[in-house]
C-alpha cells in the first residue's frame, strides 16, 4: 500500500512540475527597477527562460551579438479593414472541444503579437507582453525558411546543382558526414547525422559543441574563448570538424530536424556569393521587399550570421515576408525570389511524405504536418498551406487557397512545438479561421 501511495504521489509531483513548466510563472517581475533586481535581471544565461523571454525576445540585442540588415527604398503599403472585432470574436473549437474566440486562444497561449493578413489587408492585429508594431522579435527557426529563400536566389544566380554534395562547393566539408549527402538532403533535413538537436539537455553533444560555436546558449567560459587557440570557434568550424554521421541510416531516408543543415546552406550562400549571409539576404531580399524597419541577425562566436535561427524583425515585416512567399516570390510587382524555387516547395512526392512519417518525434506527437521540404513545414500541398516555424511559438502561416498569411510571435515556456501544449491550439485556430474566411 505504501509503495502504491509513493508511486501515486511521485506521478502527481511529476505531472504538477510539467504543468508548471508548461504554464510558466506570470507573477515574476522582469527587469524590475533601476538597476534591475538580481531576481528580475535578464541575462545570456536565462534569456530563453519564461518569463525573462517576454523581455529578451523583443530585445534580442541585449543577450545576443547582432548585425543589422538595413531596409531600403519604398515601404510596402498594407490596406486596413474594419473586420478586427469580427476576427477577434470568431469562435473556434480549441483542443479540448470548447468554443473560444480567436483572440482568447492566442492570448491564453503566450502570444506576444499576432497579425492576420488577407488580400494584402490587415484584418486583425494585436499585441501583448510589451511588444508593439515597432519592436523587433526573435524569429528563431523561422529563419531557416528565409535562408531557403535566399538560397533559391543563389541557385538561380549560380546554377547550383541540388543533387551535388555541399562538399563540392565547400572543400572543408570533404571527409565529413556532409560529403555523403546532397544539397537537397540538407534542405529536407535528411542528412543522417549522428547527433540530435536538443534545447534542454546541457550535457548533450548538441548543446556542448554546437551551442558553444553557435553562441546561442550559456556555457560557462565559452564566450571568453581565444580564436587563436580554439580549434572549433564558430559554426563553420563545427560543421567541418565536429559533425558525426549516423552509420545506421542513409541520407535521404528519414526526416530528422537538425539546425546544422541550415548552417551548411548558409555557409554555401556566403562561400559561393563571396558575401556574409547577412549582406546577401539584405541585398537580395530585405532591401527589395519594402520592409518598414531594419532587420537584425544574431551571429555566432565568429560573428557570422546564423542561418538556422537568428533573424529578428517586427511582426509587420515577418508578415511581409510571408506575403512574398504567398505570392510566389513576388511583391509589389517585383519578382524577388524565383517563382520556380518558391513553388517547388509545394511539389510534394510520396517519398517526401514517407520520409517525414519515419520521424520519431513529430509523428508521435500527433503534429499535423505531411512533409518537410526546403526548410518549410507542409500542411496541405494541394491547398498551398504551409508554415515557417520557430521554437517558443514563432509562426508564419500561409494558406494560398484563402490568400492568407497569419504571422505571430510568442514566448511559450516550452521550446519545442512537438512538446508544447501551447503550440497546436494557435496553429489549429489559424487553419480554422482560414476555412471561415474562404466561405
Amino acid at each position: 500500500m505504501k509503495i502504491k501511495l509513493f508511486i501515486v504521489l511521485t506521478i502527481a509531483v511529476i505531472v504538477s512540475n510539467l504543468v508548471i513548466a508548461q504554464q510558466g510563472d506570470n507573477t515574476k517581475k522582469v527587469m524590475d527597477g533601476f538597476p534591475p533586481s538580481r531576481e528580475s535581471q535578464v541575462s545570456f544565461q536565462n534569456y530563453r527562460d519564461f518569463p525573462y523571454s517576454q523581455w529578451s525576445f523583443r530585445n534580442p540585442g541585449a543577450p545576443l551579438h547582432i548585425l543589422m540588415l538595413p531596409r531600403s527604398g519604398h515601404m510596402h503599403q498594407y490596406k486596413t479593414s474594419i473586420k478586427r472585432t469580427a476576427i477577434a470574436n470568431t469562435l473556434i473549437k480549441d483542443n479540448t472541444g470548447k468554443n473560444k474566440t480567436f483572440e482568447t486562444i492566442f492570448k491564453e497561449n503566450y502570444t506576444d503579437g499576432v497579425m492576420v493578413l488577407q488580400n494584402n489587408t490587415i484584418l486583425y492585429e494585436q499585441y501583448w507582453n510589451g511588444l508593439d508594431k515597432d519592436y523587433q522579435h526573435m524569429w528563431f527557426s523561422m529563419t531557416k525558411s528565409l535562408t531557403s529563400s535566399a538560397f533559391g536566389v543563389l541557385v538561380e544566380q549560380k546554377n547550383i546543382d541540388l543533387a551535388a554534395s555541399p562538399a563540392q562547393y565547400i572543400p572543408e566539408l570533404k571527409n565529413t558526414p556532409y560529403e555523403r549527402v546532397t544539397i537537397q538532403d540538407a534542405l529536407n533535413m535528411s542528412t543522417a547525422l549522428g547527433f540530435k538537436e536538443n534545447y534542454t539537455d546541457t550535457s548533450s553533444f548538441f548543446w556542448k559543441y554546437y551551442g558553444t560555436a553557435r553562441d546561442g546558449y550559456y556555457i560557462k567560459g565559452a564566450r571568453d574563448a581565444d580564436p587563436m587557440t580554439t580549434e572549433v570557434y564558430g559554426t563553420y568550424d563545427f560543421l567541418a570538424k565536429s559533425v558525426t554521421p549516423n552509420n545506421n541510416l542513409h541520407p535521404g531516408e528519414v526526416f530528422e530536424y537538425n539546425g546544422s543543415n541550415a548552417d551548411v546552406i548558409g555557409w554555401m550562400i556566403s562561400r559561393i556569393s563571396g558575401q556574409p549571409i547577412t549582406d546577401f539576404i539584405r541585398k537580395n531580399i530585405w532591401a527589395k521587399i519594402g520592409a518598414e524597419h531594419d532587420a537584425m541577425m544574431a551571429v555566432d562566436r565568429a560573428y557570422m550570421g546564423v542561418a538556422t535561427s537568428a533573424m529578428n524583425t517586427t511582426l509587420h515585416d515577418a508578415a511581409l515576408f510571408g506575403s512574398l512567399i504567398l505570392n510566389h516570390g513576388k511583391i509589389d510587382g517585383k519578382q524577388i525570389i524565383p517563382l520556380q524555387w518558391v513553388d517547388e516547395t509545394l511539389k510534394i512526392t510520396e517519398a517526401d511524405k514517407v520520409r517525414y512519417l519515419k520521424n520519431d518525434v513529430y509523428v508521435k506527437a500527433g503534429m499535423p504536418w505531411i512533409a518537410y521540404k526546403n526548410f518549410w513545414w507542409i500542411l496541405d500541398d494541394k491547398k498551398g498551406e504551409f508554415a515557417a516555424i520557430g521554437i517558443h511559438g514563432q509562426v508564419i502561416y500561409i494558406n494560398r487557397s484563402a490568400n492568407l498569411v497569419i504571422a505571430y510571435f510568442s514566448s511559450q515556456p516550452v521550446a519545442s512545438s512537438a512538446a508544447s501544449k501551447n503550440f497546436l491550439p494557435k496553429l489549429n485556430a489559424c487553419r480554422e479561421l482560414s476555412k471561415q474566411l474562404m466561405k
